[in-house]
């Protein structure tokens, strides 16, 4: 356990600035542009007591107090509910510097031949191989976590206090909802569901990134492209001249398609044939963060899910013998 430890933390110092700074940055890139933008909204006409409506001069005042509570009720409860998809910019960075990272992960070490000296060490190719896999699946991912729920407390307390500024108090009817407390554990809860989506892709490029003597981006998105490309053309040729043939929508769509973007957050919806329907408040007609929860674990239910686990397991196994056989002199 404590091999282990210093492993994720060798992983996470040498790779701070893609797992740390780079969320960070866009976060305070984020923050700053909203903040700019309420600064400006009520410095040039958000600090006005009253508001044209029809050619009647009315006060905010008056105006506000029209909105009857229950209006007002259901525009927290909608804050309430999604404040957390302000750090979704962040979830996008998420895939792209976990990609990149795990196709370094084994290739880099050999190419600079540092891993004759990690091999020196009392160090197994299992336990090396892990690490990478939970730094991957679970460090990156609850840095992300941690940075987006920071910055999307500030945007919303910074939206909650430019609306008060023009007389719409938001503050107990939104602090006061339960959702808006659950928000950050949901998001928290679905890691177990991102790690078994994302482990199929982390599996193939941990494999590639053990395999390949150069060029590995080429050979993990080439690859997969041509034999998507391959898969349609033979149906087209079966179909056409042989009266039958398969599924190659299917194919591409669950192979290809779910092995390329299983590191995207959410990709478990679409790929786990969620209906949109599912995921809205049948009441209201609002996305309802609850319901996006639940049907996340639900997609955990489909056979697919744990077959393309089983396979990028076994691509790790793969990476780990390929690690240890591996030479590039």
């Amino acid at each position: 356990m404590n091999t282990m430890k210093w492993l994720l933390r060798r992983e996470y110092w040498e790779n701070k600035g893609a797992f740390f700074w780079a969320p960070l940055v866009v976060a305070l890139v984020m923050l700053a542009f909203v903040g700019v933008t309420a600064g400006y909204a009520l410095a040039t006409h958000g600090l006005g007591d009253s508001v044209i409506v029809n050619g009647h001069r009315m006060s905010k005042i008056q105006m506000l107090n029209a909105v009857p509570l229950e209006v007002r009720a259901q525009v927290a409860d909608v804050v309430a509910n999604v404040w957390l998809a302000a750090a979704a910019p962040l979830f996008g960075v998420l895939p792209v510097v976990v990609f990149f990272y795990c196709l370094a992960a084994l290739y880099d070490d050999r190419r600079d031949r540092s891993i004759l000296f990690w091999k020196s060490l009392p160090v197994s190719d299992h336990q090396t191989v892990l690490s990478k896999v939970v730094t991957a699946v679970c460090v990156a991912p609850l840095i992300t976590i941690v940075i987006g729920t920071g910055v999307s407390l500030l945007m919303v307390l910074i939206g909650l206090t430019a609306a008060s500024f023009n007389g719409l108090h938001l503050f107990a009817l939104v602090l006061g909802n339960p959702d808006f407390y659950l928000a950050p554990l949901r998001l928290a809860g679905l890691l177990p569901v991102y790690v078994l989506w994302a482990i199929p892709t982390v599996g193939w490029l941990l494999m590639v990134s053990a395999w390949a003597r150069s060029k590995v981006f080429l050979w993990a998105v080439g690859v997969p492209v041509l034999v998507a490309v391959l898969a349609r053309w033979a149906d087209f040729i079966l179909t056409s001249y042989m009266g039958g043939g398969f599924d190659a929508n299917w194919f591409v769509h669950n192979v290809i398609s779910r092995g390329l973007a299983g590191l995207v957050p959410g990709a478990w919806l679409p790929f786990g044939d969620v209906s949109p329907a599912a995921l809205v408040d049948g009441a209201e007609h609002m996305v309802n963060a609850g319901s996006i929860f639940t049907q996340s674990w639900l997609t955990l239910l489909q056979p697919g899910v744990w077959i393309g686990a089983a396979v990028g397991v076994t691509m790790m196994f793969v990476a780990v013998h390929l690690r240890r056989w591996r030479d590039e002199g």
